[in-house]
């Protein structure tokens, strides 16, 4: 059973930058896209910025694009999601998704939270 495990969440100060990473553990990964979405509080979950994990092609939310850059490391398995030039309504509890077959994303991970300070 493969499962999604996101870490490097924490509370930064508005301007500032975090990386979070997802890995794919278990059995050979290989879905046709990964995503992150985010949730904040009292709001519905939101897509972030995906990648098709064939080509390396990445899509992104109007509200985070060219701040945020979402990359691959088929080797390990693994997505990350570089944000840059933090803002307060960026904080949210972030999640990752895999699109695993023909369909919804069908398996997430745990979500990690970031908080940005203004």
């Amino acid at each position: 059973q493969v499962q999604l495990v996101e870490s490097g969440g924490g509370l930064v100060e508005s301007g500032m930058s975090l990386t979070l990473s997802c890995a794919a553990s278990g059995r050979t990964f290989s879905p046709y896209n990964m995503a992150w979405f985010r949730q904040a509080q009292g709001k519905e979950r939101e897509f972030v910025a995906g990648l098709w994990w064939s080509s390396g092609t990445t899509h992104y939310a109007r509200s985070v694009k060219s701040r945020f850059t979402i990359s691959r490391d088929t080797a390990k398995n693994t997505i990350y999601l570089q944000m840059n030039s933090l803002k307060p309504e960026d904080t949210a509890v972030y999640y990752c998704a895999a699109q695993t077959g023909i369909g919804a994303y069908d398996l997430w991970g745990q979500g990690t939270q970031v908080t940005v300070s203004s």
